[in-house]
């Protein structure tokens, strides 16, 4: 078996995948999990690196790079138990975009679920420079992020919430990520952190897409590869990327289920006017503010977050009732 530090050949990997758009060849399952977990393994040059994430970012991935992709990162994550006190399954909400336009509301969205008894691990970056990210509201209402999986083990059980960041949850993934400030794009790796899966029992995963191709991807994704040991998963256009529903017009919604695809919310043809109650600004302090209104009844609930709750509800009760 290979030690982890010693380098790995990916010249034969980028000879494949960097001849462009149209002469790209994509890898199979296999190849792209052994390639990524060297990656994650810190066995890659700088060089090959940097080839490698722009090649991707060039080609596109296919579903089975994803999933390949997705088995070496689950190896090399912090693995999380469900409460197994709960009637619901747990909920993942991926953060990984925050506001620039309109407020940020995923950390209501977690937590109006966990106050409704649902298990939900919120994940994300622990800043983005020019956003309001996810984790600068947490830290505006004074809530506690998990140090390790054993702290957010413990957050599930008793608050049924929990917050942890990449950098804790998937280390190796975070230094990826970290690599757009060399190379100013996105990679791979952008995607993944979206369909992470990091429970030992079956999941409810919310997912967005802010592309159609991704769209497309991850459609066939869920389709082809969701196993009902995993749970399930949500996919709708992400509201500035982030997978919360709009205060505007209503995003599709599309469950993966046990086999079966379901439309669980059509798309808005209209633009509606934007929720009236919202935070005055889009700043940390003025979402957190609002957000504590809203959870002491002070405030409405906007309606398509309401909507989307009670789907979440639903599905993740019937995962729980497929694992009993």
């Amino acid at each position: 078996m290979q030690n982890q530090t010693e380098r790995f050949a990916a010249a034969k990997y980028i000879k494949e995948i960097g001849r462009g758009k149209e002469g790209a060849r994509s890898m199979s399952e296999e190849q792209a999990q052994e390639l990524y977990g060297a990656m994650l393994d810190g066995r890659v040059s700088d060089l090959e690196m940097g080839g490698i994430l722009l090649a991707m970012r060039i080609k596109g991935e296919t579903i089975d790079e994803i999933h390949g992709f997705l088995a070496a990162a689950e190896k090399r994550m912090q693995l999380l138990h469900a409460p197994i006190d709960s009637e619901f399954a747990p909920v993942i909400i991926p953060s990984y975009n925050g506001a620039r336009k309109r407020p940020n509301l995923t950390p209501l969205l977690a937590m109006l679920l966990a106050r409704k008894g649902v298990p939900v691990l919120l994940h994300g970056v622990k800043a983005d420079l020019g956003r309001v990210a996810s984790a600068d509201i947490w830290r505006a209402m004074g809530t506690e992020f998990a140090n390790n999986a054993e702290e957010a083990n413990q957050q599930l059980e008793k608050n049924r919430l929990s917050f942890i960041t990449i950098e804790v949850l998937a280390p190796a993934m975070h230094r990826l990520l970290e690599m757009r400030r060399v190379l100013g794009l996105r990679n791979s790796t952008h995607t993944l952190v979206k369909v992470l899966q990091p429970f030992i029992q079956p999941a409810l995963r919310l997912t967005s897409y802010t592309h159609p191709e991704y769209q497309v991807m991850l459609d066939g994704y869920f389709t082809q590869k969701l196993s009902s040991q995993r749970g399930a998963a949500f996919l709708m256009r992400g509201t500035e990327g982030e997978t919360v529903a709009s205060t505007g017009r209503a995003q599709q919604i599309t469950a993966y289920f046990q086999g079966a695809v379901s439309v669980l919310q059509e798309p808005e043809s209209q633009l509606t006017a934007e929720h009236e109650d919202l935070p005055q600004t889009i700043s940390a302090e003025d979402t957190a503010r609002w957000m504590k209104q809203v959870l002491d009844g002070e405030r409405v609930v906007p309606s398509n977050i309401a909507n989307q709750i009670e789907h979440i509800l639903k599905t993740a009760k019937a995962i729980k009732q497929q694992v009993n």
